[in-house]
Protein backbone atom coordinates (compact mmCIF):
# COMPACT_ATOMS: atom_id res chain seq x y z
CA UNK A 1 0.00 0.00 0.00
CA UNK A 2 1.31 3.44 -0.95
CA UNK A 3 2.31 5.62 2.01
CA UNK A 4 0.13 8.55 2.95
CA UNK A 5 1.51 11.91 1.92
CA UNK A 6 2.07 14.54 4.62
CA UNK A 7 1.93 17.34 2.07
CA UNK A 8 1.30 17.75 -1.66
CA UNK A 9 2.32 20.62 -3.87
CA UNK A 10 4.92 21.63 -6.46
CA UNK A 11 8.70 21.69 -6.52
CA UNK A 12 9.86 24.71 -8.48
CA UNK A 13 13.34 25.60 -9.75
CA UNK A 14 13.29 28.78 -11.82
CA UNK A 15 10.67 28.01 -14.51
CA UNK A 16 10.87 24.23 -14.10
CA UNK A 17 8.24 22.72 -11.78
CA UNK A 18 6.68 19.35 -11.06
CA UNK A 19 3.98 18.04 -8.70
CA UNK A 20 5.50 16.36 -5.63
CA UNK A 21 4.58 14.99 -2.22
CA UNK A 22 6.34 14.76 1.13
CA UNK A 23 6.32 11.45 2.98
CA UNK A 24 7.52 10.79 6.52
CA UNK A 25 11.08 9.42 6.49
CA UNK A 26 11.48 8.79 10.22
CA UNK A 27 8.65 7.87 12.56
CA UNK A 28 8.15 6.64 16.13
CA UNK A 29 4.74 5.10 15.39
CA UNK A 30 6.16 1.55 15.53
CA UNK A 31 7.33 1.97 19.11
CA UNK A 32 5.47 0.20 21.90
CA UNK A 33 2.77 2.50 23.26
CA UNK A 34 1.02 2.30 26.61
CA UNK A 35 -2.38 3.50 27.80
CA UNK A 36 -3.02 4.85 31.27
CA UNK A 37 -5.22 2.44 33.19
CA UNK A 38 -7.23 2.67 36.40
CA UNK A 39 -5.47 0.11 38.59
CA UNK A 40 -8.68 -0.62 40.54
CA UNK A 41 -11.03 -1.22 37.58
CA UNK A 42 -8.66 -2.04 34.73
CA UNK A 43 -10.38 0.60 32.58
CA UNK A 44 -8.64 3.29 30.54
CA UNK A 45 -8.67 6.81 31.92
CA UNK A 46 -9.05 9.96 29.84
CA UNK A 47 -7.76 13.47 30.28
CA UNK A 48 -10.02 16.34 31.15
CA UNK A 49 -9.27 20.07 31.18
CA UNK A 50 -10.29 21.72 34.43
CA UNK A 51 -10.19 25.31 35.63
CA UNK A 52 -7.04 25.82 37.70
CA UNK A 53 -8.93 27.89 40.28
CA UNK A 54 -12.43 26.39 40.49
CA UNK A 55 -11.42 22.82 39.65
CA UNK A 56 -14.50 22.48 37.42
CA UNK A 57 -14.29 20.82 33.96
CA UNK A 58 -14.09 23.21 30.97
CA UNK A 59 -16.01 22.23 27.85
CA UNK A 60 -14.18 22.25 24.53
CA UNK A 61 -16.14 25.23 23.17
CA UNK A 62 -15.03 27.30 26.17
CA UNK A 63 -11.33 26.53 25.72
CA UNK A 64 -9.23 29.25 24.03
CA UNK A 65 -5.52 29.97 23.64
CA UNK A 66 -3.83 32.49 25.87
CA UNK A 67 -0.39 34.11 25.96
CA UNK A 68 0.90 34.85 29.46
CA UNK A 69 2.09 38.44 29.85
CA UNK A 70 2.29 38.34 33.63
CA UNK A 71 1.62 36.05 36.55
CA UNK A 72 -1.96 34.89 35.95
CA UNK A 73 -2.48 37.57 33.29
CA UNK A 74 -3.17 36.39 29.73
CA UNK A 75 -3.90 37.82 26.32
CA UNK A 76 -6.74 35.67 24.97
CA UNK A 77 -6.67 34.71 21.29
CA UNK A 78 -9.75 33.38 19.51
CA UNK A 79 -9.39 30.47 17.02
CA UNK A 80 -10.22 32.69 14.02
CA UNK A 81 -7.59 35.23 15.12
CA UNK A 82 -4.91 32.54 15.23
CA UNK A 83 -6.07 31.17 11.87
CA UNK A 84 -5.63 34.64 10.35
CA UNK A 85 -1.94 34.57 11.38
CA UNK A 86 -1.24 31.44 9.32
CA UNK A 87 0.65 32.44 6.13
CA UNK A 88 -1.13 31.98 2.82
CA UNK A 89 0.12 28.95 0.94
CA UNK A 90 0.58 28.51 -2.80
CA UNK A 91 1.54 24.84 -2.25
CA UNK A 92 4.97 25.42 -3.78
CA UNK A 93 8.43 24.37 -2.64
CA UNK A 94 10.29 27.25 -4.24
CA UNK A 95 14.07 26.76 -4.55
CA UNK A 96 15.94 29.97 -3.79
CA UNK A 97 19.55 28.75 -3.93
CA UNK A 98 21.88 25.79 -4.38
CA UNK A 99 24.63 25.20 -1.83
CA UNK A 100 27.30 22.61 -1.08
CA UNK A 101 25.84 19.63 0.79
CA UNK A 102 28.04 20.28 3.83
CA UNK A 103 27.42 24.02 4.09
CA UNK A 104 24.70 23.74 6.77
CA UNK A 105 25.59 22.72 10.31
CA UNK A 106 23.74 19.54 11.34
CA UNK A 107 22.41 21.31 14.43
CA UNK A 108 19.93 23.07 12.13
CA UNK A 109 18.47 19.76 10.85
CA UNK A 110 14.92 19.16 12.09
CA UNK A 111 12.95 16.37 10.42
CA UNK A 112 13.55 14.44 7.17
CA UNK A 113 10.90 13.71 4.54
CA UNK A 114 11.02 11.72 1.33
CA UNK A 115 10.18 13.92 -1.65
CA UNK A 116 8.78 12.16 -4.70
CA UNK A 117 6.78 13.01 -7.86
CA UNK A 118 3.04 12.41 -7.65
CA UNK A 119 2.21 12.11 -11.34
CA UNK A 120 3.84 10.17 -14.18
CA UNK A 121 4.11 13.20 -16.46
CA UNK A 122 6.22 14.92 -13.76
CA UNK A 123 8.90 12.23 -13.63
CA UNK A 124 11.11 13.79 -16.32
CA UNK A 125 11.26 17.19 -14.62
CA UNK A 126 11.78 15.55 -11.23
CA UNK A 127 14.64 13.38 -12.57
CA UNK A 128 16.22 16.45 -14.22
CA UNK A 129 16.31 18.34 -10.90
CA UNK A 130 17.54 15.29 -8.98
CA UNK A 131 20.34 14.32 -11.38
CA UNK A 132 21.43 17.94 -11.82
CA UNK A 133 21.95 18.26 -8.06
CA UNK A 134 23.61 14.84 -7.84
CA UNK A 135 26.11 15.65 -10.60
CA UNK A 136 26.99 19.06 -9.17
CA UNK A 137 27.04 17.64 -5.60
CA UNK A 138 24.80 20.38 -4.30
CA UNK A 139 21.66 20.69 -2.20
CA UNK A 140 18.75 23.07 -2.69
CA UNK A 141 17.35 25.58 -0.23
CA UNK A 142 13.58 25.89 -0.59
CA UNK A 143 10.69 27.44 1.33
CA UNK A 144 7.05 26.50 1.63
CA UNK A 145 4.17 26.77 4.07
CA UNK A 146 4.14 23.47 5.95
CA UNK A 147 1.94 22.75 8.94
CA UNK A 148 0.90 26.39 9.46
CA UNK A 149 4.42 27.87 9.25
CA UNK A 150 6.74 29.02 6.49
CA UNK A 151 9.49 26.41 6.68
CA UNK A 152 12.92 26.31 5.12
CA UNK A 153 13.99 22.93 3.75
CA UNK A 154 17.27 21.44 2.59
CA UNK A 155 16.65 19.21 -0.44
CA UNK A 156 19.23 16.57 -1.47
CA UNK A 157 19.38 13.76 -4.01
CA UNK A 158 18.72 10.41 -2.36
CA UNK A 159 18.58 7.11 -4.27
CA UNK A 160 15.73 7.41 -6.82
CA UNK A 161 14.18 10.43 -5.12
CA UNK A 162 14.98 13.40 -2.93
CA UNK A 163 15.25 14.00 0.80
CA UNK A 164 13.73 17.24 2.09
CA UNK A 165 14.81 18.08 5.64
CA UNK A 166 13.05 20.86 7.48
CA UNK A 167 15.51 23.23 9.15
CA UNK A 168 15.30 24.75 12.59
CA UNK A 169 14.85 28.49 12.73
CA UNK A 170 17.85 30.46 13.91
CA UNK A 171 16.07 31.50 17.12
CA UNK A 172 15.44 27.82 17.93
CA UNK A 173 19.12 26.89 17.85
CA UNK A 174 20.84 27.79 21.09
CA UNK A 175 24.33 29.18 21.12
CA UNK A 176 27.01 26.57 21.78
CA UNK A 177 28.66 29.08 24.08
CA UNK A 178 25.93 28.48 26.66
CA UNK A 179 26.93 24.82 26.92
CA UNK A 180 30.70 25.15 26.44
CA UNK A 181 31.37 28.41 28.28
CA UNK A 182 32.84 26.71 31.35
CA UNK A 183 34.80 24.05 29.45
CA UNK A 184 38.51 24.83 30.08
CA UNK A 185 40.86 25.34 27.13
CA UNK A 186 43.26 22.44 27.72
CA UNK A 187 46.21 21.51 25.53
CA UNK A 188 46.57 17.74 25.15
CA UNK A 189 49.87 16.45 23.82
CA UNK A 190 52.51 13.77 24.21
CA UNK A 191 51.72 10.17 25.15
CA UNK A 192 48.15 11.02 26.17
CA UNK A 193 47.29 12.37 22.71
CA UNK A 194 49.10 9.48 20.99
CA UNK A 195 47.11 6.94 23.00
CA UNK A 196 43.86 8.70 22.15
CA UNK A 197 44.77 8.69 18.43
CA UNK A 198 45.62 4.97 18.67
CA UNK A 199 42.26 4.16 20.27
CA UNK A 200 40.40 6.14 17.59
CA UNK A 201 42.36 4.37 14.84
CA UNK A 202 41.54 0.90 16.21
CA UNK A 203 37.86 1.84 16.61
CA UNK A 204 37.35 3.16 13.09
CA UNK A 205 34.38 1.64 11.29
CA UNK A 206 31.30 2.29 9.16
CA UNK A 207 27.82 3.23 10.26
CA UNK A 208 25.35 0.37 9.95
CA UNK A 209 21.95 1.29 11.46
CA UNK A 210 21.00 -2.40 11.68
CA UNK A 211 23.69 -2.91 14.33
CA UNK A 212 22.23 -0.30 16.67
CA UNK A 213 19.14 -1.79 18.28
CA UNK A 214 16.73 0.00 20.58
CA UNK A 215 17.49 -1.84 23.82
CA UNK A 216 14.71 -0.11 25.73
CA UNK A 217 12.13 -1.09 23.08
CA UNK A 218 13.37 -4.69 23.10
CA UNK A 219 13.27 -4.79 26.90
CA UNK A 220 9.68 -3.48 26.92
CA UNK A 221 8.65 -6.16 24.41
CA UNK A 222 10.21 -8.87 26.58
CA UNK A 223 8.54 -7.40 29.66
CA UNK A 224 5.08 -7.46 28.03
CA UNK A 225 5.67 -11.02 26.82
CA UNK A 226 6.75 -12.17 30.27
CA UNK A 227 3.67 -10.58 31.88
CA UNK A 228 1.38 -12.29 29.37
CA UNK A 229 3.03 -15.63 30.15
CA UNK A 230 2.63 -15.06 33.89
CA UNK A 231 6.36 -15.06 34.58
CA UNK A 232 7.80 -13.42 37.67
CA UNK A 233 9.52 -10.13 36.92
CA UNK A 234 12.85 -9.92 38.70
CA UNK A 235 14.14 -6.43 39.56
CA UNK A 236 17.26 -5.54 37.63
CA UNK A 237 20.50 -5.30 39.55
CA UNK A 238 22.34 -2.09 38.87
CA UNK A 239 25.88 -2.77 37.62
CA UNK A 240 28.74 -1.49 39.74
CA UNK A 241 30.47 1.43 38.15
CA UNK A 242 34.19 1.76 38.65
CA UNK A 243 35.58 5.23 39.17
CA UNK A 244 38.23 6.30 36.70
CA UNK A 245 40.81 8.13 38.75
CA UNK A 246 43.84 8.20 36.46
CA UNK A 247 43.03 9.34 32.91
CA UNK A 248 46.40 8.20 31.57
CA UNK A 249 45.92 4.71 33.05
CA UNK A 250 42.42 4.52 31.58
CA UNK A 251 43.84 5.44 28.15
CA UNK A 252 46.57 2.82 28.45
CA UNK A 253 44.05 0.14 29.37
CA UNK A 254 41.80 1.17 26.49
CA UNK A 255 44.72 1.00 24.08
CA UNK A 256 45.84 -2.36 25.48
CA UNK A 257 49.19 -0.97 26.55
CA UNK A 258 48.78 -1.97 30.19
CA UNK A 259 47.82 -5.54 29.29
CA UNK A 260 50.75 -5.88 26.91
CA UNK A 261 53.13 -4.48 29.52
CA UNK A 262 51.75 -6.87 32.17
CA UNK A 263 52.02 -9.82 29.80
CA UNK A 264 55.61 -8.85 28.92
CA UNK A 265 56.49 -8.55 32.61
CA UNK A 266 55.00 -11.95 33.39
CA UNK A 267 56.88 -13.53 30.46
CA UNK A 268 60.13 -12.00 31.71
CA UNK A 269 59.46 -13.30 35.22
CA UNK A 270 58.79 -16.81 33.91
CA UNK A 271 61.96 -16.71 31.80
CA UNK A 272 63.99 -15.52 34.80
CA UNK A 273 62.57 -18.28 37.02
CA UNK A 274 63.31 -20.92 34.38
CA UNK A 275 66.88 -19.69 34.01
CA UNK A 276 67.46 -19.70 37.77
CA UNK A 277 65.99 -23.19 38.08
CA UNK A 278 68.20 -24.45 35.31
CA UNK A 279 71.28 -22.90 36.92
CA UNK A 280 70.37 -24.32 40.33
CA UNK A 281 69.87 -27.90 39.05
CA UNK A 282 72.60 -30.31 40.43
CA UNK A 283 75.01 -31.72 37.88
CA UNK A 284 75.25 -35.44 37.48
CA UNK A 285 78.55 -36.99 38.51
CA UNK A 286 80.48 -38.84 35.85
CA UNK A 287 80.33 -42.58 36.38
Amino acid sequence: MAPRANWKGYLKVAEVSCPVALYTAASTSERIAFHTINRATGNRVHRQFVDSETGKPVEKDDQVKGYEVGSGDYVVLEPEEIAAAVPESDKTLSVSAFIACGDIDDVYFDKPYYLAPTKSHAEDAFALIREGMRKKKVAAIARAVLFRRVRTLLIRAYEDGLIATTLNFDYEVRSAKEAFDEVPDLKIEGEMLELAEHIIKTKRGKFDPAKFDDRYEAALAELVKAKLEGKKIEPRQEPKREKVVDLMEALRQSAGVAKKAKATTQTKKKTTRATKTKEASPRRKAS
